[in-house]
This record gives structure tokens, C-alpha cells and sequence, in this order.
């Protein structure tokens, strides 16, 4: 596989929350360190992911914003 986007990181499934339309895929790339996905249930039966699948998150953004109260 290769991609253009520079922050890439490999991860595992650890959970799977099932929406109507869309449905949240969160990845641990290290330990407890995890990653959130939002995508479409067309696309996990696509890539067939489950939990404990291999996958990657790739990140790409012109900025990104932190807050603080």
C-alpha cells in the first residue's frame, strides 16, 4: 500500500459501535493509545473489520485544533 498521507499508523480493532447509517471504529495503535473513526457500515463490511483485525489510520488534516477550558 502506498499513500501520500504522512501520519499512518497500524493498529488493531478493539471496538465496533454500530449506528443506523454510519458507525464508529476505534483502533489501539499503541497501548492505550487509541484512534476514532467515523465511518460508513458499507465500509467495515467492505474491509471486513472486526474485532482484533489489523488495520491502519490514516490521518489527514491542514490543521489540527486543541482546546483547553
Amino acid at each position: 500500500m502506498k499513500v501520500s498521507t504522512r501520519n499512518t499508523w497500524q493498529g488493531t480493532v478493539i471496538a465496533i459501535t454500530h449506528g443506523t447509517i454510519v458507525s464508529e471504529v476505534t483502533l489501539e495503535i499503541a497501548p492505550d493509545v487509541i484512534v476514532t473513526s467515523i465511518v460508513s457500515r458499507k465500509s467495515i463490511d467492505d474491509l471486513k473489520l472486526q474485532i482484533g483485525s489489523p488495520a491502519y489510520a490514516l490521518v489527514k488534516s491542514t490543521e489540527v485544533i486543541l482546546a483547553v477550558d
